[in-house]
């Protein structure tokens, strides 16, 4: 086969890419390992910034997000005992949406089928051949057979163990990572909501989430060892340790439900330069992966390939490469604020198995500061919202 931009991963990235590209005439053919099933099940976060927004709109897939995602205006922080409020739209003009990115997917999904765009699923064995070159193609195997496409650019929109980042050439190739002494541990529960905003919490303990999903699901997290084992954790006792972090002197209590997901998720930090050599460019988790603190995961995934778009559509009507040639400059500026962010919210916030007495009183007295600043909430709230 033949296309002008062949796409590894059929996550947010990769299906937006697909489908910016198709509105500006531009062919495109998405790879995916797993089957449709399975991208539309996998549940992560979604808290998605007002540029995100913007983009989704503008292409055409935002009606079920603004139907049925829920506006924030703002979040509040939680910690010794009381809760605060930063509001979002007051201090920034911007808000936020909570709409899953499994959501997300399913929109996309449905645009690029309904446009009869190439999307092969369950796809095995890819492999890139030639992409410091011109011509690069792609070889996989696919419905029991081997298979082969041609194209002018291959993007790597496949996470973090796809294929695509290691074949970016070693020479030249730097790696910046941090990974935290903890993780979260997730539960998603039928419930009414317990909070119609989200709430960071700072406790002792370690830190904890509320998060809104749906008017009968939520979405809580709270710290834990990365090592243990969704097995050790009774229903009781996950309901027992979110009574202990988040209720306050207020009297207000967190919602108990029917929980029916528990997932343990590692926290690390992750910078792969540079995003691109060749006809190979790299977008979303296979350049970079975030602490889910900040809530950036998919907003960066949106960015880089919103960058991308505009550098093909550069290529494609103009024959002119710059925005191409630019692209991991312009992508790591974003990339490194909100790596900055969600870092900086993930020492806030988090108890560190390290941690002195004197280091808790600062992350208190930082807090202290956020709530009653408003040259610090404005600038918290900034960055939350991706005023940048």
């Amino acid at each position: 086969m033949r296309t002008q931009v062949a796409i590894i991963g059929a996550g947010p990235a990769g299906l937006l890419l697909s489908h910016l590209l198709h509105l500006n005439g531009i062919e495109s053919i998405v790879l995916e390992s797993r089957s449709q099933a399975e991208i539309e099940a996998t549940i992560r976060a979604g808290v998605l910034e007002q540029g995100t927004m913007d983009i989704l709109n503008n292409a055409g897939v935002g009606a079920r997000m603004r139907a049925e995602g829920a506006l924030h205006h703002g979040f509040e922080l939680a910690f010794s005992g009381r809760r605060h409020r930063i509001d979002l739209t007051e201090l920034t003009g911007k808000s936020i949406t909570v709409y899953p990115q499994h959501e997300v997917i399913k929109d996309l999904v449905a645009a690029r089928q309904a446009a009869q765009g190439q999307l092969l699923f369950e796809v095995s064995g890819v492999q890139l051949h030639r992409v410091e070159t011109t011509t690069p193609s792609v070889t996989y195997s696919h419905g029991g057979g081997a298979a082969r496409i041609d194209a002018d650019f291959v993007i790597g929109c496949d996470g973090y163990h796809g294929v695509t980042r290691p074949a970016m050439p070693v020479q030249g190739r730097q790696d910046y990572q941090r990974t935290y002494g903890f993780g979260w541990f997730g539960i998603l529960v039928e419930s009414a909501p317990s909070s119609e905003e989200l709430i960071y919490a700072r406790h002792p303990r370690g830190f904890a989430l509320v998060s809104t999903r749906s008017p009968t699901v939520q979405r809580l997290y709270f710290q834990c060892d990365p090592a243990d084992h969704v097995d050790n954790w009774s229903d009781d006792r996950i309901w027992a340790e979110l009574h202990a972090r988040l209720e306050n002197r207020d009297g207000w209590i967190v919602q108990e439900g029917r929980i029916f997901q528990k997932n343990i998720i590692g926290m690390r930090s992750f910078v792969s330069t540079p995003m691109q050599a060749g006809r190979l460019f790299l977008a979303g988790d296979a350049a970079h992966i975030v602490p889910p603190t900040g809530a950036k995961g998919m907003n960066l995934a949106v960015s880089d390939v919103h960058l991308l778009a505009q550098g093909l559509e550069q290529f494609y009507r103009q024959g002119a490469d710059e925005r191409l040639q630019g692209y991991t400059a312009g992508a790591l500026k974003r990339i490194w604020r909100a790596e900055y962010f969600s870092w900086w919210m993930t020492n806030l916030l988090h108890t560190f198995p390290d941690a002195t007495p004197f280091k808790r009183e600062v992350q208190r007295a930082e807090l202290e500061c956020l709530v009653s600043s408003r040259a610090m909430a404005t600038a918290l709230a900034e960055n939350y919202v991706g005023a940048f």
